[in-house]
C-alpha cells in the first residue's frame, strides 16, 4: 500500500510539473511570437484573418474530439444535429461569448502591436481583476480578503508598469524574410495598446464568466459548447474580416503576409484551449499563479534580447508587484470558503 501511495504521489507531482511547464510555455510562446511577427519588416498579415482561421481550426479540433467520443460518423452527426439544430435557443446562448471572444482576439493583436511583449504580458494580468469582479456579480462567488488585497496590488502594479519609458525606434525599414533579431520597426501607439489591453481584459472576464455560467446551467458537454462557440466565432469573425479588411483581402487574398511563424501562432492559439483544459484539471490555482509569474519573467528576459527592451525601475517594481499579487490570488483562492470549492466541483462535473 505504501509503495502504491508513493507511486500515485510521484505521478501526481509529475503531472503538476508538466502542467506548469506546458502552461508557462504556452503563455509565453504565443505572446512572444505574436509580438515578433508584428515587428517584422515587409508585408504585414491581417489580424482579422488570423483570428478567423484560428476559430476554424478550433472547430476542427472540437469535432475531432467529439468524433473520438462518439466513435462513429453516424453518432457524431446525430449529436451535432441535436446540439446545433434541435436546441436553437440553447445554441443561441453561445452568440454572446462568441462575439466577445472575437472582439477580444482582435484587440489582442492591436495591443501586442503597440506594446512590448513584457509590458503586454504584465498589463494583460488585469483579466484576473475583471474575472473576479464578474464572478462576484454574475455567479455570486465570494472573494477572500487575501484575494481582494491581491487584486488591489495587481491594479497598482499594472499602473506602475505604464510608467515605463518608451525610447525605442518607431520608423519602419524595408526588408524581406525573417531576421534572427529585430527591434520594433512599425509605428507604436502605447496609449492605443493600453486601451486595447483594458478592453480585452474586460472582454476576457465577462466572456469567461458567462461561459462558466452557461456550462453550469445546462447538461451540454464542454466540447459541444466549444464547437458551438467556434462555429459562431467563424461566422462573426468572417463578417468582421470583410468589414475591416475587405478591400485588402479582395486585392491580395486572405493569406497575404503569412509565413511559418503566423501559422505557428494560429496553431498555438487553437490548441491552447486543450492545453489549458489539461492544466486546469491537474494543477491548482497556486501553480497557475506561479506559472503566470514565470511567464512574465521569461517574457521580460526574451524581450531584452529579441526586441531591445530596456528594463526600468518602474517596470521592475510594477512587474514584481503583479507577479506577487498573481501568486497571492491563487493562495487566497485555495483558502477560500468551501462554497467556492463546491461550485468549482459542480463546474467540473458539468464539463465532463
Amino acid at each position: 500500500m505504501k509503495i502504491g501511495h508513493q507511486e500515485n504521489w510521484k505521478s501526481t507531482i509529475s503531472i503538476k510539473v508538466w502542467s506548469l511547464l506546458i502552461l508557462t510555455v504556452q503563455n509565453t510562446a504565443v505572446i512572444l511570437t505574436m509580438r515578433y511577427t508584428r515587428t517584422l519588416p515587409g508585408d504585414m498579415y491581417m489580424a482579422s484573418t488570423a483570428v478567423m482561421i484560428t476559430e476554424l481550426l478550433k472547430a476542427i479540433v472540437s469535432v475531432t474530439i467529439l468524433f473520438g467520443q462518439s466513435l462513429s460518423v453516424t453518432e457524431l452527426l446525430k449529436f451535432l444535429h441535436t446540439t446545433m439544430i434541435d436546441q436553437p435557443l440553447d445554441v443561441a446562448k453561445m452568440l454572446v461569448p462568441a462575439s466577445i471572444y472575437t472582439v477580444q482576439n482582435n484587440l489582442l493583436y492591436v495591443a501586442v502591436s503597440n506594446l512590448d511583449a513584457a509590458t503586454y504580458q504584465v498589463s494583460y494580468q488585469l483579466k484576473i481583476l475583471t474575472t473576479a469582479i464578474f464572478s462576484v456579480t454574475m455567479l455570486r462567488k465570494s472573494i477572500s480578503n487575501i484575494q481582494w488585497l491581491s487584486l488591489f496590488m495587481l491594479f497598482v502594479g499594472v499602473s506602475v508598469v505604464q510608467l515605463q519609458p518608451d525610447d525605442r525606434p518607431v520608423t519602419q525599414s524595408p526588408g524581406e524574410g525573417i531576421p534572427t533579431k529585430s527591434p520594433p520597426l512599425h509605428t507604436q501607439n502605447p496609449m492605443l495598446g493600453l486601451t486595447a489591453v483594458l478592453a480585452s481584459s474586460i472582454c476576457s472576464g465577462f466572456a469567461g464568466v458567462y461561459f462558466e455560467k452557461t456550462l453550469k446551467g445546462t447538461s451540454t458537454t464542454l466540447w459541444a459548447r466549444n464547437f458551438q462557440l467556434a462555429v459562431f466565432s467563424i461566422i462573426i469573425g468572417t463578417i468582421g474580416m470583410y468589414v475591416n479588411d475587405g478591400e485588402k483581402i479582395r486585392q491580395k487574398g486572405i493569406l497575404f503576409g503569412y509565413h511559418s511563424l503566423v501559422w505557428l501562432i494560429i496553431v498555438m492559439q487553437a490548441f491552447g484551449g486543450i492545453l489549458i483544459g489539461v492544466v486546469v484539471k491537474y494543477a491548482d490555482n497556486i501553480l497557475k499563479g506561479f506559472s503566470a509569474a514565470v511567464s512574465i519573467v521569461v517574457s521580460c528576459i526574451a524581450s531584452v534580447f529579441l526586441f531591445q527592451f530596456q528594463l526600468s525601475a518602474p517596470f521592475v517594481m510594477g512587474a514584481g508587484l503583479v507577479m506577487f499579487s498573481t501568486y497571492l490570488y491563487g493562495v487566497g483562492h485555495s483558502s477560500s470558503p468551501k462554497e467556492n470549492v463546491m461550485n468549482g466541483a459542480k463546474l467540473d462535473k458539468k464539463s465532463e
